[in-house]
């Protein structure tokens, strides 16, 4: 062992800290500056507020965070949101009960999904490039469906949307099973541990026994069938599903959350935990600005500005991860 060991070892350790602590002392700072600012933003019906807001984007996220732990993404998630809440929308209006229709809006997501999944894991196209033609090919087929937004859905789907149970929204609980199953796939499953090792290395994931192929395809599938489930969420929350604005944007929200939650986009690295601040770090930031009568323009700045911190932060950790390997070469 050099000399010089222990005093690297302690440099990576306090660049650890600084990137695990990073996003909570700006969480806490930004919801203090919120706080001092208007006194409707601790409120319990403003607290209840973000938590609907913030439950779609969290169903997304968590299987987006698998899918991103591999190395892989899917840019197609606001578009498949955008086309299974139209679908479901026509689909309640033309007299199909809203149960079977939410249901269609979640197995056409998974199709997507699937279909996404194929092309990058058979086919082995680019995930970039096959997800960014899905965003412009779904948004274009959602605008051909209909000109006119689908509304009035009836007492089910705004009991889905707005109803309450144990005082929080629905929504909220429907985030929590989620992310309850998504935690409990990564933590528990011997597939979720194997989603790190195609991350890190995917020949010798394949040369280990770990299935390359199907585990990103499972979680194309999952990752479309959220978005589906979003949805149906975002039109029961709304009542209405226009074209046009629907999901637009969503999925750098979605991406957005990941990376500021510690997921590398390299892939091998990244947690649930993580993911999860990220998705409240982005609610409590929007719901602020949105009480402080920020602009929309001033909103996508500050959302800009956070995926360039996550940026940041994953180029500070994948240089960590490099500073740990030299010292461990070293020792």
């Amino acid at each position: 062992m050099t000399s010089e060991a222990p005093g690297w070892q302690g440099v990576s350790v306090l660049r650890s800290l600084v990137v695990r602590f990073a996003l909570i002392a700006g969480f806490i700072g930004m919801s203090v500056y919120f706080a001092l600012q208007t006194p409707h933003f601790l409120t319990r019906g403003n607290l209840a507020i973000i938590a609907q807001a913030s439950a779609v984007l969290l169903v997304v996220a968590v299987p987006m965070t698998v899918l991103v732990i591999m190395g892989l993404v899917d840019l197609s998630v606001g578009s498949i949101l955008a086309i299974a809440a139209v679908t479901v929308g026509l689909l309640i209006n033309r007299g199909l009960p809203w149960v079977p229709a939410a249901f269609v809006g979640v197995v056409l997501g998974a199709a997507i999904g699937a279909f996404n999944g194929t092309l990058v894991c058979h086919f082995r196209l680019s995930p970039i490039v096959v997800t960014l033609g899905m965003l412009q090919l779904l948004r274009g087929a959602t605008m051909y469906l209909t000109e006119h937004p689908p509304s009035d859905f009836g007492e089910g789907m705004a009991l889905l949307g707005r109803g309450l149970w144990l005082s929080l929204p629905v929504p909220v609980w429907i985030a929590v099973a989620v992310f309850a199953l998504g935690a409990f796939f990564l933590y528990v499953c011997v597939a979720g541990r194997h989603t790190y090792a195609i991350g890190t290395n995917t020949q010798a994931a394949f040369l280990s026994g770990v299935r390359t192929k199907a585990l990103p395809l499972l979680a194309y599938t999952a990752t479309g069938a959220a978005a589906g489930l979003g949805g149906v969420l975002v039109a029961a929350r709304l009542d209405s599903a226009p074209p046009a604005t629907v999901g637009l944007g969503f999925e750098l929200q979605v991406l957005t959350a990941v990376l500021l939650g510690g997921v590398a986009f390299t892939g091998g690295r990244g947690t649930m935990a993580g993911a999860l601040l990220g998705v409240v770090f982005l609610g409590v930031l929007q719901n602020g600005l949105v009480l402080l009568d920020v602009s929309s323009y001033g909103q996508q700045f500050s959302t800009g500005v956070a995926l360039v911190l996550a940026a940041a932060l994953d180029e500070i950790g994948l240089r960590q991860g490099r500073l740990r390997s030299i010292v461990r070469r070293q020792a």
